[in-house]
């Protein structure tokens, strides 16, 4: 067996593995299947070419990192979770990119997968800090970083562009040293 896929983490219900391009026919269906649930904030792979395009961006950067969150019973690939922009020096920051499949929304698993996530970052990378940049009306994202620990920074204007126009953003992050995993973040300016 490739050592990309064996498990770097598992917990009671999924497990994270590096992304490999054998997972493509997989990850591209379940994509497809997803399409209603990620749009309008996300839009992964949906081919083989565009998803080869994708992970081999992931394989072949240093400054990139691609984890898929797998359900330990069969269920397959529940999710995918990206750092990207890995900096290192005084920074060790790295900025999430991720997304549940449809058949695993609304179940936890992705919760599951974060937080084995943010341990591996932190602990085996050697991460101080993780960012996720998320639109303010996507609701579902917002509750995953907030129920793993994650404190709202701020706002960016036009910050990336998605679907064909300049998306605002908050701009979430959480450090090595603060809780995590089901922590209860409170600011006034979010709810669940």
């Amino acid at each position: 067996m490739s050592e990309r896929l064996i498990a770097l983490a598992e917990g009671p219900r999924v497990g994270i593995r590096h992304l490999t391009l054998a997972d493509g026919a997989e990850f591209t269906a379940r994509a497809g299947q997803s399409r209603e649930l990620h749009r309008p904030w996300l839009f992964p792979p949906r081919t083989d070419a565009t998803f080869r395009a994708y992970a081999e961006r992931l394989v072949a950067d240093p400054a990139k990192a691609g984890f898929l969150v797998y359900e330990r019973d069969g269920g397959g690939i529940a999710g995918f979770i990206n750092i990207n922009n890995i900096v290192g020096g005084a920074f060790h920051c790295g900025a999430l990119g991720y997304g549940a499949f449809a058949h695993a929304a609304g179940r936890g698993l992705m919760s599951e997968g974060l937080g084995l996530l943010l341990t591996h970052a932190f602990d085996v990378l050697g991460l101080h800090r993780l960012e996720s940049n998320i639109q303010p009306g996507n609701a579902a994202s917002i509750a995953l970083v907030r129920r793993a620990g994650f404190r709202l920074e701020g706002f960016s204007p036009d910050f990336l562009f998605i679907d064909g126009a300049w998306r605002d953003h908050e701009r979430w992050a959480i450090t090595a040293d603060m809780p995590r995993t089901g922590t209860p973040v409170s600011d006034a300016t979010a709810s669940d």
